[in-house]
């Protein structure tokens, strides 16, 4: 436990049954910004799930989603539809949504490619980061940022903490798995953590800004497996409001992909 904080249930539970699409975002959802409001990582995890359950065809796999944040994602009951938009042979253009009191608060868009044989060319990837063991566990939360989120993950730091000016490198594993009587997937433990790359390369103060990503993009060229995903963030903050996040994602077999986020930022 985290600050005296209990024992936490899984980020969401299926109120329709594990193939339904409504759902109840716990406690486990909410912070660090807004103790009545998800983090973005749960939902675009669970806007990944539906991806992922989308007219599912062997030979297929996710290369890119894009989760864009239309407003405050509130705690509560939700409802996840996924469609294909744009059908094909190899490729292949997937739209979601979330909704929440009749009201959308996410969209998200995701290209479903073929698997091809590349490994006789693959090159450009990151050297692997140090693995997990080598990394210092800092389960305190810093002041002002509240629970829910933040102790439903295990951190473990190489570079940086929370409460650190960035930018951060960190290995992350939830603690509880996304939607309750199921096992989490490789891509929806890198859409649950990948999103925490504003908070690991934090440079302002969360007791006297706010910068809010609205927007998330995560691209692979490998996809992600095990438990732990690993993130190397940087964040450039510029003159008129606006900032942007960059990272590099790992597994503990190395190099997997980039995160993108785009910020707001004000004062509180």
């Amino acid at each position: 436990m985290i600050g005296g904080v209990p024992d936490l249930g899984p980020f969401y539970r299926p109120l329709d049954g594990l193939d339904g699409e409504r759902f109840h975002a716990t406690f486990s959802t909410t912070g660090p910004w807004f103790s009545d409001a998800q983090h973005g990582g749960p939902p675009a995890a669970l806007l990944v799930r539906a991806f992922e359950r989308c007219d599912p065809r062997p030979g297929t796999q996710l290369s890119r989603v894009t989760v864009e944040v239309l407003g405050r994602i509130p705690a509560g009951d939700v409802e996840v539809r996924a469609a294909v938009e744009r059908p094909g042979r190899t490729i292949e253009l997937l739209g979601a949504e979330m909704t929440a009191g009749g009201r959308t608060v996410l969209r998200a868009r995701a290209w479903r490619l073929a698997d091809g044989d590349t490994a006789a060319v693959v090159t450009g990837d990151a050297a692997p980061l140090p693995p997990p063991e080598q990394a210092v566990e800092r389960p305190e939360r810093p002041e002002g940022w509240l629970p829910g989120y933040l102790d439903a993950l295990e951190w473990r730091w190489l570079t940086g903490w929370l409460g650190d000016p960035g930018p951060g490198v960190a290995w992350v594993r939830p603690r509880v798995p996304l939607v309750e009587g199921e096992e989490t997937s490789g891509w929806q433990r890198l859409a649950l953590v990948g999103d925490s790359a504003n908070g690991i390369a934090a440079v302002l103060d969360v007791r006297r800004w706010l910068f809010v990503n609205t927007e998330l993009t995560m691209h692979v060229h490998r996809a992600p497996e095990g438990e732990w995903v690993g993130v190397r963030a940087h964040t450039v903050i510029g003159p008129a409001g606006l900032g942007t996040v960059s990272a590099e994602v790992f597994d503990t077999a190395g190099h997997t992909g980039r995160i993108t986020q785009g910020l707001t930022v004000r004062p509180r």
